[in-house]
């Protein structure tokens, strides 16, 4: 298990555009993979990308799980998008609020306007291509690691700066 500190905002890693991963087989790009699964898991994220562990290359994890802040509503397994491209998104919008490991340490959680559906296609660490139609949470969660690699945060997508709350409050509204 190799748990990374999730870089917080601030750090240049956070705002620079990642570079396309060159080769999904070369062990790097696994160990990349497994890092951000771990370090995920640690810090109870639903997502993660790289640039959240210091390395600007085009690798995002999801995981959809009960954690500290998300306590209800289903599963989605493990997967993990090489060089990642929303090919489509719905002209519907949900705003909900959204919280990141990479501004953790301040606690912020704020309303964030996101497409109700997306396609992505990426590569699978098998090399694979892929092309996956999400909705709801696992959309969002798409649309938000995916902004880590344009080198974007949640914060960026926030039209009303007044939604916006800690932790603690996140939690008693349930």
């Amino acid at each position: 298990m190799a748990v990374k500190r999730a870089v917080q905002i601030g750090d240049p890693a956070i705002r620079t555009k990642s570079a396309p991963v060159a080769s999904v087989a070369a062990a790097s790009t696994k160990k990349i993979a497994r890092d951000l699964v771990d370090s995920m898991r640690h810090h109870g994220l639903v997502g993660m990308a790289a640039p959240q562990i210091g390395i600007n290359t085009r690798i995002f994890v999801t995981e959809i799980r009960t954690t500290d802040t998300r306590r209800r509503g289903g599963a989605d397994p493990v997967r993990v998008f090489v060089n990642p491209k929303i090919l489509k998104v719905s002209k519907r919008r949900v705003a909900d609020y959204e919280g990141c490991g990479s501004v953790a340490y301040a606690g912020l959680f704020g309303i964030v306007r996101r497409a109700h559906a997306v396609t992505v296609s990426a590569r699978g660490l098998d090399g694979k291509k892929f092309v996956l139609r999400a909705e709801g949470l696992l959309a969002r969660i798409i649309q938000h690691e995916y902004d880590h690699l344009e080198g974007k945060v949640f914060l960026d997508r926030m039209t009303d700066m007044g939604s916006i709350m800690g932790r603690e409050e996140l939690l008693k509204r349930g």
